[in-house]
Parts: C-alpha cells; structure tokens; sequence
C-alpha cells in the first residue's frame, strides 16, 4: 500500500482570478497525486493589510501587465476567466467580505459543498461579469451549485452571525501565521514538516515537494470540466 493522503491547504479569496486558476488544478490533481485538499476560505484584504502588501491596481505597469497575463493563463490553464476592465474601479472597491462569509458558512456546515459553490461564484465574478456582494447572487451562485432554495438561504442568515465572522477571520490569520502575503496561498503538511507556496505558478514545485509527476495544468488527457 502507498503512503495516506498528503494534507493540503488551500487559502483563497474569489476576489482572486490567480486562486481560481490554482484552485482548479488542486482540484483536478488531488486523486492524481493522493492528497487531501483542505479548501480554505479567507479575505484577501485581511492577508494584504497583515503583510503591509499593496494591491497591482496601486502601480499601473503592474495592472496592465495582470491584464495580458490572464488571458494567456486562460488558454493555459483551460479556465473560463475573463479579465474585468472594471476590476479596480468596480470590483475592489466593493470587495468579497460577504462573499467568503457565505463560503465559510458553506464550509462549516456542508464542506463537501465547497468546491461547487467557490466555483459558481468565480464563474459569477470572473467569467460572467456578475455582481457577487449582493445576497441574491449569492443564493443563485449556491442553488445553481446545487443547494437547494433553503439551503442556500440558512447559508446567508449565518454568514451574519458572530460565529462565521469569527472563523473568516481565523482562518485569514492562520494564513498570515504560515507566511502568506497574498493569494492563493497552499500550505503542505508533509512529513512532520509545513511548507508554503504563494501563487497559481508553484505547481510544479509543488508536485516535486510531493514525488509526484507534473503533466501541467489539465493533466494526461483530461479536458477541463468549465
């Protein structure tokens, strides 16, 4: 028998078009490689403000830079982003507080449900062009995941309570307790040891740190499910 299932924690925010891309391929890989990915829900804003990091739309080169790569990493990493022209200016401002709130909810409660829903609301948010701070996004994001009506309603009355606020923000500090200065951020628990990786680009590290074989981004011939 081969060794048990490596532990894998995945810090996101929706916010993120970077994160979706890792997402997507720890998702893709994790029976591949034998792993146990641990989604973890966290505020991109509490992680950037812990680590005194600064957001691209802040240096102009940096923005327009994060444009042209999005659309190659589309192509490459077979996700149906879309670059919003409106990121800085529409998105930001509003941020994804209430968003990683519900997915926290989501996540305390029905954890087999995360994957789903943190997909439905990145197609929302980055593939659709949608707004996801409003609360009916929010629920049609979940119904569509395929929770039900109500469901999808108890998830939005908790994500208010001190309960789930207080575990957002746990989790975004045991982020920056591992290091993080940004997402997505993995943290692998392997061999009595912690290892952090920042970024959607460390896959291949990743894999090394693993003994597994990298075969990119949509491994062997897999086509990508989106």
């Amino acid at each position: 028998m081969g060794p048990g299932p490596r532990t894998l924690e995945f810090f996101y925010d929706v916010m993120s078009p970077y994160s979706w891309l890792g997402f997507e391929v720890l998702c893709r890989y994790q029976k591949l490689w034998n792993i146990k990915l641990k989604l973890q829900p966290t505020l991109l804003g509490g992680v950037m403000r812990s680590s005194g990091n600064q957001a691209p739309g802040l240096l102009p080169a940096k923005a327009r830079y994060m444009k042209g790569d999005l659309n190659l990493l589309k192509r490459h990493f077979q996700v149906p982003l879309n670059f919003r022209n409106d990121f800085f200016s529409e998105v930001v401002p509003k941020g994804t507080l209430a968003a990683m709130r519900f997915l926290t909810a989501v996540n305390m409660e029905q954890p087999q449900m995360l994957e789903k829903v943190s997909r439905e609301l990145w197609m929302r948010i980055w593939s659709r062009n949608e707004d996801i701070a409003a609360p009916q996004s929010m629920l049609e994001a979940a119904e569509k995941a395929g929770l039900s009506v109500e469901q999808a309603q108890n998830f939005l009355k908790k994500a208010s309570t001190a309960e789930v606020k207080n575990k957002l923000k746990e989790t975004t500090e045991a982020a920056c307790k591992y290091g993080a200065f940004g997402l997505p951020t993995t943290v692998v628990h392997l061999d009595g040891k912690t290892h952090m990786l920042f970024g959607s680009d460390r896959m291949e590290v990743l894999a090394y740190l693993l003994g597994e074989k990298w075969m990119g981004p949509v491994p062997l011939t897999q086509s990508a499910r989106l």
